[in-house]
């Protein structure tokens, strides 16, 4: 379910549908029916399962990371610093972009530099990510 999931551009629709099929699946495991009422909390308790927006927050973080440490040029790290500027844009809103919406939100323009040192982007994973679950 979360294959790749580390370059998604996650928006509150997108992390809605992962959290429903997740608890549509932990119902399946145990058994359950939407009509036997049981609450999300209590299915949670029951499974142990971690939070699948979470676990991609974090797989995104730890990503974002590596992608700021790449010293050659490859085509990672290009994409990622890439600058559309040809032709018009089309109408409407601007596209959501991986680095734009969640990393540069959170970090800001210098996240690059910060993810340089592996043991501190490490550390600043936890809160960050607790922050985006919230933004998200």
């Amino acid at each position: 379910m979360t294959y790749c999931c580390q370059t998604w551009s996650m928006t509150k629709a997108v992390g809605q549908k992962l959290r429903v099929a997740q608890r549509a699946m932990e119902r399946k495991m145990l058994g359950l029916k939407l009509t036997d009422k049981i609450s999300c909390k209590e299915i949670i308790n029951k499974t142990q399962v971690s939070d699948i927006a979470k676990y991609i927050a974090k797989q995104k973080w730890k990503w974002a990371g590596h992608v700021a440490r790449i010293e050659d040029t490859r085509w990672t790290l290009r994409v990622t610093e890439w600058q559309p500027r040809n032709g018009k844009r089309s109408r409407g809103r601007q596209a959501r972009r991986w680095r734009d919406d969640d990393i540069v939100r959170t970090m800001g323009n210098t996240w690059t530099r910060e993810a340089k040192d592996k043991e501190e982007w490490r550390r600043g994973a936890e809160g960050l990510i607790l922050q985006w679950m919230d933004g998200a």
